[in-house]
């Protein structure tokens, strides 16, 4: 973090929102036990109740704990303001407080060092009798130092027992971040086997516990990724104690392919590829045995295809995993792509855009061709040289996919090739022009030819085709607001009809929208010299409309 805080106001903002923002102004005096570190911010904050707050400084930006409800929902609450804003108000003193705090923990560790045996053991004691958390802690590396493996193996799976958090079955956001700290135990237990020279054993035990949390996994609110930091420590411990155990490859791998094409496979990030160095040649080829035989039987299923596709990788054969993909072509052209993608990695360019450009012709209308398929074929024809074929391609997309989108990469690729102007830009409006169906997927009914003709600024033609019935509300706003200064007549025969039905309906959102309609009619009254009708209809219009106090408000603060 540096020795400034690394945040500011307008992060607290963000993060909190206005109205929690304002809130924690109020509890500035409330916050105390302030500590300072590196990366972490804690603090205590009087409310209802004395509430913990923690703020880290990731790369990614600002995050903030409390234990609040409305912080263990997720939210960065008025108390984390309050501690962000004190820290902020101290930023002259941050690196001192930083500098404190690292000579606090020095001069504990200087005292710890300083206790004999008996009285550290008597201050252990001391405090595992009041803390209950500490002593399992404990027990649990009391039990790892040992050689009874089924006490071991008892005591992680207490760990990972969710029933102790859980809510009729579920563990609920706020009681998530407890359990993953405790879950988090069996982590380091599995670890300290392996470091102790019991590696075997935590091959075994890690294999239950990565079991146990893939069945409790979908019981439990993970909004902040804590049982997943547990799950790929899980393992990362599984596959360093294969690594310094060495077990049996062959059952390495029956192990791994089960668990990889089971149904207990999400919660962990385990992948085959990991594991080449520990299954050898044998683990390996039974590994593909397995996975081609499940595959076989279901080529379209996700998991028996990842699989395959991991295991080709490793064992570097090209044409074995272009089977696998060729298997289950996706209609939008996309596995074509991955196809094509993996032979020019094996440089075989020419089979790569064989590939590709079939990709381009099998695609479904509907669902494609894929735009990144497009973008690889037209890169190459690019580099080959070919800007006719680019052309090509594209026509060739806006004629299947008529979108806005489409039309504009026509438009890039023939001005490069220098025929748009005189051929590809009518043929391509001609084909817009034909084509009348809503653009549900583009979220509105409008035609794309009238948000072509304006993406090209071409209003005139644009306003002469929605005339023609080519266009929606959105679409006849967004030429009003065009053509407004040259057209105001037209302009004001839009901003008038898209105000009418606003009149009837409620909401902020309503309101806001109405008053934007507004100003712009009295802008186009205002060039037509026609202020007097203005205020006339303003007059009929708040008559009509008084009992709306928020929406008179608006027109207040507007001068309406």
């Amino acid at each position: 973090m540096g020795n400034a805080p690394g945040f500011g106001e307008d992060d607290l903002r963000r993060l909190a929102g206005s109205r929690s923002f304002d809130r924690g102004l109020g509890y500035l005096s409330a916050v105390s036990a302030l500590e300072i570190g590196d990366g972490t911010i804690a603090a205590t904050v009087d409310g209802t109740d004395a509430y913990e707050v923690e703020l880290t400084n990731h790369e990614d930006g600002l995050t903030g704990w409390c234990d609040c409800p409305y912080g263990q929902e997720g939210n960065f609450c008025k108390h984390c303001v309050a501690v962000g804003l004190t820290v902020l108000a101290q930023a002259e003193s941050v690196p001192r407080q930083r500098a404190a705090a690292a000579s606090r923990t020095q001069q504990l560790d200087t005292w710890l060092e300083s206790r004999s045996r008996e009285e550290l053991l008597s201050l252990v004691r001391e405090h595992l009798a009041g803390d209950r958390t500490l002593r399992r802690r404990l027990e649990l590396r009391a039990a790892t130092s040992g050689d009874d493996l089924d006490s071991v193996r008892e005591r992680i799976r207490g760990l990972l027992d969710t029933r102790p958090f859980a809510r009729y079955g579920y563990v609920e956001y706020a009681d998530t971040r407890a359990y993953g700290l405790q879950a988090a135990e069996a982590v380091s237990a599995l670890r300290t086997l392996t470091e102790t020279g019991r590696a075997a054993d935590a091959v075994e035990v890690a294999r239950e516990a990565i079991v146990a949390l893939g069945r409790t996994y979908g019981e439990i609110d993970d909004s902040d990724g804590v049982l997943g930091d547990v799950a790929s420590g899980l393992a990362e411990v599984h596959l360093n104690a294969c690594a310094a155990a060495r077990p049996d490859p062959v059952r390495t791998a029956d192990w791994l392919v089960d668990h990889l094409l089971g149904d207990l496979n999400h919660a962990t990030d385990i992948v085959v590829s990991d594991y080449a160095d520990v299954l050898g040649e044998a683990g390996l080829a039974r590994a593909h045995e397995l996975a081609t035989a499940a595959w076989r039987n279901n080529p379209k299923g996700w998991s028996e295809k990842y699989l395959m596709e991991q295991l080709l990788k490793t064992q570097g054969g090209v044409d074995a995993l272009i089977a696998v993909h060729a298997a289950d072509l996706s209609p939008t052209g996309a596995t074509h792509l991955v196809i094509a993608q993996e032979l020019e990695r094996a440089n075989r360019a020419a089979e790569a855009l064989d590939w590709a450009e079939r990709g381009l012709r099998e695609a479904e209308p509907d669902r494609g061709p894929d735009s990144r398929l497009v973008e690889f074929v037209c890169e190459r024809y690019t580099r080959a040289g070919r800007p006719a074929d680019v052309v090509a391609v594209h026509r060739d997309v806006l004629l299947r996919r008529r979108t806005l989108a489409a039309y504009q990469g026509l438009r890039t690729a023939a001005r490069t090739a220098g025929c748009w102007d005189e051929t590809e830009r009518a043929r391509a409006l001609d084909a817009l022009r034909a084509d009348t169906r809503p653009r549900k997927s583009l979220g509105h009914p409008g035609s794309v030819l009238v948000d072509a003709l304006m993406d090209d600024g071409d209003h005139d033609a644009a306003w002469a085709a929605a005339a023609e019935g080519f266009a929606d509300d959105r679409q006849w706003l967004a030429l009003a607001d065009h053509v407004r200064d040259r057209r105001p007549a037209d302009a004001l025969r839009v901003y008038l009809r898209l105000i009418d039905p606003l009149l009837t309906r409620t909401g902020d959102a309503t309101y806001e929208h109405l008053t934007e309609l507004l100003l712009s009619t009295r802008a186009c009254h205002r060039a037509l010299d026609t202020q007097d009708a203005f205020t006339a209809y303003m007059t009929t219009l708040r008559a009509g409309q008084k009992r709306k106090r928020k929406l008179t408000a608006l027109l207040d603060q507007h001068g309406l």
